[in-house]
């Protein structure tokens, strides 16, 4: 697909945003580099010759007006999103461009669909939330196994990773999101979310070969308990992380991820399998891949394509299982990741 659409990335020099870059320019999109810091918008743009490095700043409008000067989208990738998403998305609503980003904090996400819903749907802009690894990969794959289902008892997301590795930004928003909660945990649960302090149960997850049964520790919540309730009837949101992955996220220590291959991406893998139950019948839904930093970014690009090729049922604040038929979603990404629906 070519389409030499201008597409504005805040935080193109971060770890994520620079996997947003190279899928823009590998999909014949033109991307617009921007970002606080304008020391690191004029290195990267050293290493893209041609591109536009526009830095802005969330605490001036005016540059963020001209950061998506004549861009037909923007992509932030600039955390924490409890500090970036809404002046991002005032300026996405000044310009009348879709809006996405690759939030995974729940409450930087709760606070997109709370505040911008009416005046997203109003000016008739979609705006993204969460459209990455976290909060929207979770909500396709549950929006795909429901199927023709207009309503679940339950929806369960476990996430097997090899292994994690968490980038600085990550650190950054696990703090953000902590201190807004007081050190509490949030789980989603009767229809609502709810914020406690009990200790989180490790678990059993039989993941489908190869990975095969492995300890989960049980309600690490993400934020596929904001994207999934926002359009689908289900009361009850879990989702699980393999004990491992769970541990290097939670060791000071862990290293950045390293890149292994000419992509940049990690060694790191992931199987992520989705369970929607109702009654007393179940239905699944599988993707499989490599680094969870690398694969945001072309579920990120692909919305941006969709929306600007209006392939959405939707306006407004959506998540990604609401504006895209999720099955046809997950099924154009081959290069990236295997998916499967097991009924």
């Amino acid at each position: 697909m070519r389409s030499g659409h201008t597409v504005a990335v805040f935080g193109a020099y971060g770890h994520t945003g620079r996997f947003v870059v190279a899928e823009l320019r590998d999909r014949g999109f033109v991307p617009v580099l921007s970002g606080r810091d304008a020391d690191k918008l004029r290195a990267l743009a050293a290493s893209h010759p041609g591109l536009d490095a526009r830095p802005a700043s969330v605490d001036d409008p005016a540059s963020l007006d001209r950061a998506l000067g004549d861009a037909a989208a923007v992509i932030n990738c600039a955390g924490p999103f409890a500090a970036t998403a809404a002046p991002v998305i005032e300026a996405a609503l000044r310009a009348r461009v879709p809006y996405v980003d690759v939030a995974a904090e729940i409450e930087a996400n709760l606070d997109t669909f709370t505040h911008f819903a009416d005046r997203a749907r109003a000016a008739g802009t979609a705006v993204i939330p969460a459209m990455a690894f976290f909060g929207g990969l979770g909500d396709l794959l549950v929006t795909a196994a429901m199927g023709d289902w207009t309503a679940a008892d339950e929806a369960h997301v476990a996430y097997g990773l090899s292994g994690w590795h968490p980038t600085a930004g990550t650190r950054d928003a696990g703090a953000v999101s902590g201190q807004r909660r007081g050190g509490r945990r949030v789980r989603y649960r009767h229809g609502r979310l709810e914020y406690h302090q009990d200790d989180l149960p490790t678990l059993k997850w039989s993941f489908p070969a190869p990975m095969g049964a492995r300890e989960v520790i049980g309600e690490f919540t993400m934020a596929d308990v904001v994207t999934v309730p926002s359009h689908l009837a289900i009361p009850e949101v879990r989702t699980y992380m393999t004990v491992e992955a769970a541990r290097d996220l939670a060791a000071p220590d862990t290293p950045a991820p390293t890149p292994v291959d000419e992509r940049g991406r990690s060694a790191q893998t992931f199987l992520v399998e989705a369970v929607a139950r109702s009654g007393g019948a179940e239905r699944r839904a599988v993707v499989s891949g490599r680094d969870i930093y690398a694969v945001s970014a072309p579920l990120a690009v692909e919305a941006v394509h969709r929306v600007l090729t209006r392939r959405t049922r939707t306006v407004g604040v959506a998540s990604a299982g609401a504006i895209f038929d999720a099955p046809d979603f997950l099924r154009a990404l081959p290069a990236h990741m295997s998916f499967e629906l097991r009924r």
